[in-house]
């Protein structure tokens, strides 16, 4: 009689990436990468406003090599144009990311962007700390940099 193999818990990123490569597949997506690091490969202020939707393909004509693909990209309405402006942009951080010129041209579809969570707001300091502070600095004349001074030092005491 032979042992039963044992089971051993396996990661839930192992188990989710066999679906979610088919369904980004479908999308013209090789990997998760250009999605999930879509920040660092475009920049905070471009990523803000837009978000990758699918790359579409073309198919190879005969003996003719396939053209570069075409990233869609979801914008929000007013940035779109900013976007459209910035496409150069884009198109050189997408491509440098692959590391060859896989995609050759932008489309873009204008839709609300699904919305990441926000981190929480830093607390503010103790203003009673922070007035503490600003009576402690009496050789700083200028009463908005003390203030400034104030608030920082209660904000480090704080942690």
């Amino acid at each position: 009689m032979s042992k039963p193999s044992r089971s051993f818990p396996r990661p839930l990123s192992d188990l989710l990436a066999a679906t979610l490569s088919d369904a980004l597949k479908a999308q013209g997506f090789a990997s998760t990468d250009i999605i999930s690091r879509w920040p660092d490969i475009v920049g905070t202020e471009i990523a803000a406003h837009s978000e990758p939707l699918k790359i579409n393909w073309p198919r190879a004509v005969g003996e003719k090599a396939a053209e570069p693909a075409t990233l869609v990209l979801r914008v929000e309405g007013p940035a779109a144009l900013e976007i459209q402006h910035l496409s150069a942009v884009i198109l050189e951080r997408v491509n440098r990311f692959f590391g060859w010129q896989a995609v050759g041209r932008i489309a873009l579809r204008q839709a609300p962007l699904r919305r990441r969570e926000q981190p929480p707001a830093p607390d503010q300091p103790d203003p009673i700390a922070a007035a503490r502070i600003a009576e402690a600095l009496p050789e700083v004349t200028d009463e908005d940099l003390r203030q400034a001074i104030a608030r920082l030092g209660a904000a480090i005491k704080r942690n």
